[in-house]
């Protein structure tokens, strides 16, 4: 007597529908996730109002810095200089990068675990929806918030940029940095509100990874001179041997070889790249040379060319004496055989951008997997549903 047995196979599980993996998206996904964080988004007050204050203090920034530096201009000894145009600019670029460093991780680094937190993560992961597409649709509705902001700065970018000094193309590269950069920031505190349970622990983190290519690396740069020095013979050109500065002859200069310390700053300088401020400096399209913009005071061209000089390293022989001869009282300056030091144009951006993307990109891959569904295994303490 035969039996036929029937294999029944178990139901697919309703968090992980049949044909749609971790990773799969659609526009309609993105797009439902999106719109839902940013209706919710709209809705608080505490978002409109951090937005209104960022106006304002923008606003007052550029109106009491465009205001002194025209009392500067009407100084009849400083009158006819054409820097401050720039110097303005760099300035108001500056605020805006370092408000939007604050206030991007507070838009996304409560994201995940806020939701998870409140019960209303749950929900999305039952649904069709992909964990990429719960965390990408996420991350749309944080950067066009970040964006929001971004925009609200706008007319006084353009109110600077008109003061003079500054390419119109400036204002272009610099918003499309900016927004860059704050994706980036907005991808890192996602990935952080997938790992932690606590909205603040979270937000602390992605502050800490912010400072840390910020601030930590230009320290460990620095910090990292002496063992980056080696002692060599660097030919100089110097004042001649011997020679008495209580003459009031002018002296000869001539070559001489002196064993020194060299500092190989190009060793190191791809820890400066990563830095937000340096990219968006480096990527600016510069009205003249940038060093001589650098000596004005714009603070822009000032670390694209400092950057760009710790890239280009050792420089080879000095002049030690063409700038400082003097006869009868008064700087007498011989020609030098010193070729002036070229600071390569190698961009820096382009390497910095790209570690900071890397960064982002990190964040997301960690969401996504945090998101999974079925979870085989949870922290102590999360919250399902």
């Amino acid at each position: 007597m035969s039996v036929d047995v029937e294999v029944v196979e178990p139901a697919p599980s309703p968090g992980a529908p049949r044909g749609r993996g971790t990773w799969s998206l659609s526009w309609h996904g993105l797009r439902t996730v999106a719109v839902l964080e940013l209706r919710q988004r709209v809705r608080s007050t505490r978002w409109k109002t951090a937005l209104i204050v960022w106006f304002v203090v923008v606003g007052l920034i550029t109106l009491l810095t465009t205001g002194a530096f025209r009392m500067l201009s009407d100084d009849p000894y400083l009158s006819g200089q054409d820097a401050y145009g720039g110097t303005i600019y760099s300035i108001v670029v500056g605020f805006v990068l370092f408000l939007g460093l604050l206030v991007a991780p507070t838009l996304s680094s409560g994201a995940i675990n806020g939701d998870r937190n409140a019960g209303t993560l749950a929900t999305l992961q039952v649904t069709l929806l992909s964990p990429a597409e719960i965390v990408l649709g996420k991350l749309a509705a944080s950067w066009i918030a970040a964006l929001a902001f971004l925009v609200a700065s706008i007319p006084f970018l353009v109110w600077a940029l008109v003061g003079g000094g500054v390419y119109w193309l400036a204002l272009l590269t610099t918003v499309l940095m900016l927004a860059l950069v704050l994706g980036v920031v907005c991808a890192i505190g996602l990935g952080f509100s997938a790992l932690v349970s606590k909205t603040s622990g979270s937000a602390v983190l992605t502050y800490l990874t912010i400072g840390a290519i910020t601030v930590a690396l230009p320290i460990l740069f620095g910090l990292l001179v002496p063992a980056t020095s080696t002692t060599e013979e660097v030919r100089v050109w110097d004042v001649e041997a011997g020679y008495g500065w209580e003459e009031t002859t002018a002296p000869e200069c001539e070559w001489q070889t002196h064993e020194m310390p060299v500092w190989h700053s190009e060793r190191t300088w791809w820890l400066l790249a990563p830095n937000p401020f340096v990219v968006v400096a480096d990527a600016q399209a510069v009205n003249g040379d940038v060093e001589q913009l650098a000596n004005d005071g714009n603070m822009l061209a000032m670390l694209q060319y400092g950057v760009r000089y710790a890239r280009t390293g050792d420089t080879g022989p000095q002049d030690w004496c063409s700038e400082f001869v003097y006869e009868d009282g008064r700087e007498v300056r011989p020609d030098s055989p010193v070729e002036p030091v070229e600071v390569t144009d190698q961009l820096v951006w382009p390497w910095g951008l790209g570690f900071d993307l890397l960064l982002g990109a990190a964040g997301v891959v960690v969401a996504v997997n945090r998101l999974r569904v079925p979870t085989a295994e949870l922290p102590q303490g999360t919250r399902v549903a």
